[in-house]
């Protein structure tokens, strides 16, 4: 069974977050900041948050409600909903 986690580069200040396992097919850019990579089957793969330290915006991430607690927990990231 796959267990969400991410990389977080502080020096570049860009977290990514692994949603599972699948190989990456395309990536969909939510804005200049968060873009999610799907599997060939549209399956959230992964999501590539830039400029952490200022905060992150949630309200249209897939699995919103566990990267909001891995971002909050473990990495003390503000949250924007």
């Amino acid at each position: 069974m796959f267990s969400m986690y991410a990389e977080y580069d502080k020096k570049a200040d860009v977290i990514y977050i692994y949603l599972n396992d699948k190989p990456v097919d395309h990536t969909e850019k939510l804005d200049d900041l968060r873009y999610i990579d799907y599997a060939h089957d549209n399956t959230p793969v992964g999501i590539e948050l830039l400029c952490v330290s200022e905060g992150v915006i949630t309200n249209d991430l897939p699995q919103r409600a566990k990267i909001e607690a891995l971002l909050e927990k473990k990495y003390h990231i503000k949250l924007f909903a």
